[in-house]
């Protein structure tokens, strides 16, 4: 019923424009609708669509407009070769819409099932990821755990960080939270970092971790390098900069500007000794590490550090 009901609102609408190009130019163009008319009903209700309204459309043709009005009958041969081609078009024009209807629906049932089993790869892909992630992370855990106290257990802590940052953008990336395809969106994740930061380090009241982002959508691997710099600079900032103090505030913030992105992580902290400086310049670990995380981001780092605590900027380009 529903092919039939589109048959005949095609043959409908080619019938109000038949009788608009009649009223401007009587007797022409009289059979020229009708293949436009079966070819869109065919495409969009099947092939009885289109049957429909050619079959309706070439018997109203011939009775009422050729050869002789209000007739079956035609004058010469050549009248009933005209009509039998029409007829003969619109038998092609029908077949070959259903062919090209049929063909777009297998294409679009492939593309269906070929979306499917890439869905089913990447949700096994996420998985194994995952699992792989956690088993490293179990893993330098538990050495850090046997290793007690001293800088191989603060080596270790500090790997462990950046697993889980980078584990972490991983998880981002394929929970679909509305960004482009292959990004991260940088509020849900830095929040969840510095959670994470939070009670990895056990600041608990008296030194507090504030974070602010605005929503922005960045690929994934910039993601995971900047999460890297907020590691680093979180870590090293609990670390240093509040020394026999027990109260502090540790700041993070990622904000977009004109040219692209500024990240800042700040403290109110005692700054940077000369000693540090010095260390700072000629290319500690640390320091080493965020300038390189930092290039991988595409972007640059400047430190200002004073007796009120130290502002370590990122600037970021688009």
């Amino acid at each position: 019923m529903t092919s039939i009901a589109i048959g005949l609102l095609a043959t409908a609408c080619a019938a109000i424009a038949r009788f608009v190009m009649d009223a401007i130019v009587p007797g022409a163009a009289i059979f020229p609708l009708i293949f436009p008319a079966a070819m869109i009903a065919t495409l969009f209700a099947r092939w009885p669509a289109g049957a429909t309204s050619g079959t309706i459309s070439v018997l109203y043709g011939w009775y009422y407009l050729f050869p002789v009005k209000n007739s079956w009958r035609f004058e010469s041969p050549a009248q009933a070769v005209t009509m039998g081609s029409v007829v003969v078009g619109v038998i092609l024009t029908v077949a070959l819409a259903e062919m090209f209807r049929r063909a777009v629906r297998s294409a679009a049932a492939e593309r269906d099932r070929e979306v499917a089993e890439r869905d089913l790869f990447l949700e096994e892909f996420d998985h194994r990821v995952k699992n792989n992630f956690t088993l490293v992370a179990s893993l330098l855990d538990m050495q850090r755990r046997r290793a007690g106290e001293g800088e191989t257990a603060d080596a270790l802590q500090a790997a462990l960080s950046r697993v889980e940052s980078i584990a972490r953008a991983h998880r981002h990336l394929y929970r679909g939270s509305g960004t482009a395809p292959g990004s991260v969106d940088m509020a849900s994740y830095l929040g969840e970092l510095c959670t994470a930061l939070s009670e990895a380090l056990f600041l608990r009241g008296a030194i507090t971790l504030d974070c602010y982002s605005d929503h922005a959508a960045i690929p994934r691997d910039r993601a995971v390098s900047i999460g890297l710099v907020v590691n680093e600079l979180v870590t090293n900032a609990v670390k240093h900069a509040f020394p026999g103090r027990d109260a502090g505030r540790i700041s993070v913030r990622f904000e977009a500007t004109e040219n692209g992105w500024r990240l800042t992580v700040s403290d109110n902290g005692t700054g940077m000794s000369e000693a540090k400086r010095t260390k700072g310049r000629d290319g500690g670990m640390g320091t080493r590490l965020i300038d390189a995380f930092a290039r991988q981001a595409h972007g640059t780092v400047s430190t200002q550090s004073t007796a009120e605590g130290t502002t370590v900027t990122v600037e970021l380009e688009a």
